[in-house]
């Protein structure tokens, strides 16, 4: 779950994981041009971009809420012993469509407690670093999952190179393209479902894939409350719109039952967040 912040006294954009990853896929979907490779294979990367939270889908349907803010919690800040299980149900979930899917998806739930390989610079709300830290209480269940991971990541690049059809998709350098790519997505659809429009700035978006070879750094510019640029460009069109799907939530009461927040969610009605990306 993700919950935007908000001006004082103004409710705040709320969304599950999958409405994130939804807007993912929009950008996936029209990634490439003349300097940029689009993602391949085409089908297998869209659909581990458009799925690659989905651990998270029966902890997004009752959610806790956060007591700093009596909204749910951002990712980052969900209680460790239920982020484990979402960032090992999304590589389950993924692996169920293909071994490919599982494979990237399971190197995305690695990179998030590994700094994404190195590979970005973006700081999520409420982080220090790059890594989702870990208190030493809980350190011994996340390097057990990391472990487990490790493990699904050897023989899951086993099985796809054994295959005449899928070896070449496993070759470390185009293998990191397609990750490279997934973090892109991710932390630009962060940098909107995190803040609101009042609290966005500049961004840098380093190792953003130009082929399996060499990678460049985009720059992102607020140029006002809905319109952003990029240079370079990394979409085939000449702009791009992007939608996310959420509701809008003013803080729950200290006393509103645990177990309703779900189903309070829910009946709120659904609305959603529109951005402009356009060359700079």
């Amino acid at each position: 779950m993700i919950s935007q912040t908000a001006p004082e006294g103004e409710p705040h954009f709320v969304l599950t994981m999958a409405e994130h990853t939804e807007m993912c896929g929009q950008m996936a979907r029209a990634f490439g041009n003349d300097r940029f490779e689009p993602p391949a294979p085409f089908d297998e990367v869209v659909y581990i971009v458009e799925n690659h939270d989905r651990g998270w889908d029966s902890y997004d349907a009752n959610p806790g809420l956060d007591r700093a803010t009596r909204v749910p919690y951002i990712m980052a800040r969900t209680p460790t012993p239920d982020a484990v299980k979402t960032n090992r149900g999304s590589p389950d979930f993924n692996e169920a469509h293909h071994p490919y899917c599982g494979l990237l998806s399971s190197m995305h739930s690695w990179g998030l407690y590994n700094g994404r390989y190195g590979f970005s610079k973006f700081v999520p709300r409420t982080q220090t670093t790059t890594s989702i830290c870990v208190a030493d209480a809980h350190r011994p269940l996340i390097d057990a999952m990391l472990a487990y991971e490790e493990a699904r990541q050897a023989r899951l690049k086993a099985a796809l190179a054994a295959e005449e059809a899928t070896h070449d998709w496993v070759e470390e350098r185009h293998l990191f393209q397609n990750y490279k790519q997934l973090q892109f997505f991710d932390t630009m659809s962060l940098y909107f479902h995190l803040r609101h429009a009042g609290e966005r700035g500049a961004e840098t978006y380093v190792h953003v894939p130009l082929n399996d070879e060499a990678d460049t750094t985009v720059a992102l510019k607020k140029i006002d409350d809905r319109v952003y640029s990029l240079d370079p460009f990394p979409f085939a069109s000449d702009r791009l719109t992007i939608t996310c799907r959420g509701r809008y939530v003013m803080p729950f009461p200290v006393d509103f039952p645990p177990d309703r927040v779900g189903a309070a969610l829910r009946e709120l009605p659904a609305d959603r967040q529109t951005y402009e990306l356009v060359p700079a």
